[in-house]
């Protein structure tokens, strides 16, 4: 053989060994998804780490995905952590005859939220309780048991939060004013984040993000910083991230916990605009609001199991807030309440409640959301924290969101608490359009940037709600902290 021969054979080998690795890097990207999805998370991460350590060809952030992946896994894991011993053990006292057929139907039927690990069967740490959230029957045996629950202070039932009168008010108030904010409330807040002993070694600087919230007109106003720990702190300013925060560093200390605070006050207006629905036209969808039309990966799709959704829900409808008010019902209709595993273990949020038929307020939110935009309706993400004007000491992290209706403008909606309980229409769709005053809004988006920028993963993908801490060693989950709440009326 010649030496044009020799080179010629070279070469092709060459190529082909080339092509062989990149179609091997290209199974390996494809392939270890597909078995987390299956839970075959031994394997997956035998084929992370295995491409991780020998595939040179990888981009950074094929790199950075990867090892999401591998923490994607250590996060789903902590989530299921129940066994079904486990939940049988949860129901003996409402179910004492209970079969693993029963079982095997509340499974299937998507009451009892489980997935398969490695061949073994593992419940989401929350599906016991939930299933007296989400199946009618199981519900109806809670209610029996624990009135106590189901009742709330002043004795009226209680559904999704109803508190009619602090709505009825605002409405009474915009029809008796012509305004459009009412009944400011004043809070202060004393916020506080607690790093475990130990979680980073001695000396290293630990950087901690705590919610701060949002300047936004006309309806969060006022913001004063009073004080925190440690005294020196960014706050975000307001036009660089829609996720606000106010940063911190602290250096940890031996067998001691590192703790973070912030208090500040702020006032926010309920509001209520009176939508009449013959007014309401289509937006231009090539328009400024283009942004809130569109898709958004990976929990904005308009996939075609959304897609087939939409139809069953919207039909034929063409007026704009009579699409949104037959999505926002069905929502509260057929999408029972129910704690909800970690977001960040979550593909697509929006498709989430259409395969399990539960959600908590943020994949409601959502779902809400994606539907809108399909159908021509500009939405858009809104969260922060609840404190709930009809019953003192109530505090939660909540979620809901913002819809464009021309030519009323941008309106909150919150699909979660849903319809009021009441014959007065306009009382009904309140939450369609209108908000009470107990809010504290720290995020316009979800996944924004944070300021400053954090350097590895977040322990929530999607929300800022509970806060963001790290170290030059990686990002500390939510086992390795925690966070605490706590506010004071100043007016309402």
């Amino acid at each position: 053989m010649n030496l044009n021969a020799i080179a010629k054979a070279a070469l092709t080998f060459s190529i082909i060994l080339i092509l062989l690795m990149s179609c091997t890097s290209l199974n390996h990207h494809a392939d270890y998804k597909s078995l987390i999805n299956q839970g075959e998370f031994t394997e997956a991460r035998q084929v992370i780490n295995d491409m991780l350590d020998n595939d040179t060809t990888l981009t950074e952030a094929e790199v950075y995905n990867a090892q999401f992946e591998l923490e994607r896994i250590r996060r789903i894991e902590i989530d299921f952590n129940k066994t079904r011993e486990d939940v049988r053990e949860y129901f003996r006292d409402y179910y004492p005859d209970l079969t693993d057929k029963q079982l095997d139907q509340w499974e299937t039927d998507k009451s009892l939220e489980m997935m398969l690990i490695d061949g073994q069967k593992r419940y989401f740490r929350n599906a016991a309780r939930n299933l007296f959230r989400i199946n009618k029957e199981a519900k109806g045996i809670w209610e029996a048991r624990h009135p106590d629950r189901v009742k709330a202070p002043d004795d009226s039932t209680r559904s999704a939060l109803v508190f009619n009168k602090h709505n009825q008010a605002v409405i009474d108030y915009y029809h008796r004013t012509g305004g459009k904010y009412a009944y400011p409330a004043t809070r202060r807040i004393d916020y506080s984040i607690t790093v475990n002993a130990d979680a980073v070694p001695a000396g290293e600087t630990i950087r901690c993000w705590i919610p701060y919230p949002r300047e936004i007109q006309d309806r969060q106003l006022n913001i004063k910083y009073l004080s925190s720990d440690p005294a020196e702190y960014q706050i975000a300013p307001n036009d660089i991230t829609k996720q606000r925060t106010i940063y911190f560093e602290k250096k940890a200390t031996a067998g001691e916990p590192t703790v973070f605070r912030a208090q500040y006050e702020y006032t926010i207006y309920a509001m209520y605009t009176d939508i009449v629905p013959e007014n309401v036209v289509p937006v231009d969808p090539e328009g400024g609001l283009k942004p809130f039309l569109s898709e958004r990966a990976p929990h904005i799709m308009f996939t075609d199991t959304m897609r087939a959704l939409s139809t069953k829900i919207v039909g034929d409808e063409t007026n704009p807030y009579r699409k949104a008010q037959k999505i926002f019902a069905w929502i509260g209709e057929n999408i029972p309440w129910a704690s909800a595993r970690e977001y960040s273990t979550i593909r697509n949020l929006s498709e989430y409640p259409i395969i399990n038929m539960h959600g908590d307020c943020g994949i409601k939110a959502m779902l809400m959301i994606t539907l809108c935009r399909l159908n021509g309706i500009p939405a858009r993400w809104q969260s922060g924290w609840h404190f709930e004007p009809a019953f003192a000491n109530y505090d939660n992290m909540h979620d809901w969101g913002m819809i464009y209706f021309e030519p009323y403008g941008w309106l909150p909606f919150d699909p979660d608490y849903g319809l009021c309980e009441s014959d007065n229409e306009e009382l009904k769709w309140f939450r369609l359009g209108g908000m009470d005053n107990g809010r504290l809004i720290f995020n316009d988006n979800f996944s924004d940037e944070f300021y400053p920028k954090k350097i590895h993963f977040r322990s929530e993908t999607l929300d800022s709600q509970r806060g963001e801490v790290e170290w030059a060693g990686g990002n500390l989950y939510f086992d390795q902290w925690d966070y605490d709440m706590n506010y004071e009326i100043l007016s309402e």
